[in-house]
């Protein structure tokens, strides 16, 4: 079962500033709603009351629907909701004609004006935000914010305000409305541009994967290639001899059997070159790995240099895996790598963050690969542990005991001459 907060933190960063847009400009639909509803049932009462907040109530809702539809559209999962944004431009229009009704009749003109006036400057003002959401290109944004200014300034008028109260009024609506507008345009560019930010790091982390099999591919191929050339001509050639009975295809078969076991021993050296790296080196490629992923990884401590090489083969094992690990789960955002030589022993630890369930991490404390870790460590008498060490955070430590410094034979003779 997920605590309340497990769907928030469940969600990648993407999805995290997506659902934080969505339930913005869902809030505004909301702050319209209670807007008009106080500033109608108040001042206006029961009746009158009832007659605009029932428009507004519609268009509040129609708004729901259209920042849900836009957003959708934006990310390219629905077509472009026109209708639905025809729709709101026409309630929108409605809930004007009902406010200067209102206006006309109600029985305290100055209180009535006052309270319409605030009606009508909030849903036009929201509409033209929401309405910003399905729309692409910035001219026609301009257009409809130039459209509702303008219509605001002739509905004043034609309530009968003077000249400079209805420039005031479509002044407010051009002011206000281009900043609901403008901050749609913003919102939408830094949702796209937060989905492309991710899509290019998934892409590097691709790259780094495949620039890795390249490599081993081309390293692979330099040593075969020659090699099964040679053995296929030398076994082509033995062929032919034995068919016309000459001795000599057993000496080319015993050369084909010599280029075949130095092809095998080249393929381990091969493998064993790339199955015990050097651990600055890994140190060093996760580092850049993970920079590129877009992940803060910093790497501090003792240097791996005058390590044994066993324990900087296992250690380097334990960086790969570690670093895969916060690659291709959870949603880690900094990784901190550390390495601690001690009396005896020495020690990593590999901490990040982005853990979306208690024991389930980047480096989660299961799989099969953290299983082949424990058991090369075993090999040299090693421990691993990796397990959760608080919110949102994630660690894995080895730690290897080291062999005792062997004392050199001429240090040893030196010592007893002194002592003698």
């Amino acid at each position: 079962m997920r605590g309340p907060g497990g769907w928030w933190r469940g969600q990648s960063e993407p999805e995290k500033v997506e659902t934080y847009t969505r339930w913005s400009f869902y809030s505004f639909a909301l702050i319209e709603l209670v807007t008009v509803g106080l500033t109608a049932m108040i001042p206006l009462g029961s009746w009158p009351g009832a007659a605009l907040l029932l428009p507004a109530g519609v268009h509040a809702a129609l708004s729901f629907v259209t920042v849900s539809r836009a957003l959708d559209w934006t990310r390219g999962r629905r077509p472009q909701p026109v209708g639905l944004l025809w729709s709101l431009t026409a309630v929108t229009a409605v809930v004007g004609v009902t406010v200067i009704g209102i206006a006309e009749r109600g029985p305290d003109r100055e209180r009535v004006d006052a309270a319409a006036g605030t009606a009508f400057s909030v849903v036009v003002i929201i509409a033209l935000g929401i309405i910003a959401l399905g729309i692409r290109e910035r001219k026609r944004v301009f257009t409809v914010v130039g459209a509702f200014t303008a219509g605001s300034w002739i509905m004043a008028f034609a309530r009968g305000a003077s000249v400079g109260e209805s420039l005031f009024a479509s002044a407010t609506v051009l002011f206000c409305g281009g900043i609901m507008a403008f901050t749609a345009i913003v919102s939408v560019w830094l949702l796209n541009i937060v989905y492309e930010l991710d899509e290019a790091r998934e892409t590097r982390t691709r790259l780094a994967v495949a620039e890795e099999r390249l490599r081993f591919g081309r390293d692979l191929h330099d040593v075969m290639g020659r090699n099964l050339a040679v053995i296929a001509l030398k076994s082509e050639l033995a062929v032919q001899l034995a068919q016309r009975g000459r001795p000599e295809a057993v000496a080319q078969m015993v050369e084909v059997q010599r280029l075949a076991h130095e092809s095998q021993r080249e393929v381990r050296e091969v493998v064993r070159g790339y199955r015990e790296a050097d651990l600055g080196t890994e140190l060093a490629g996760a580092q850049g790995v993970l920079t590129a992923a877009g992940i803060d990884c910093t790497v501090s401590g003792a240097t791996a240099a005058g390590l044994p090489v066993a324990v900087q083969s296992a250690l380097g094992w334990v960086v790969r895996e570690a670093a895969t690990n916060v690659l291709r789960h959870g949603d880690a955002r900094r990784c901190a790598v550390r390495l601690r030589v001690t009396e005896g022993c020495v020690v990593l630890s590999v901490e990040n963050d982005g853990v979306t369930e208690a024991g389930d991490g980047p480096s989660g404390s299961t799989g099969s690969g953290l299983a082949g870790l424990r058991e090369r460590l075993a090999e040299i008498d090693g421990t691993l542990e990796a397990g959760p060490v608080g919110k949102g955070l994630f660690r894995l430590t080895a730690e290897i005991p080291l062999p005792p410094v062997a004392v050199p034979a001429a240090a040893v003779l030196s010592v007893k001459e002194v002592t003698a």
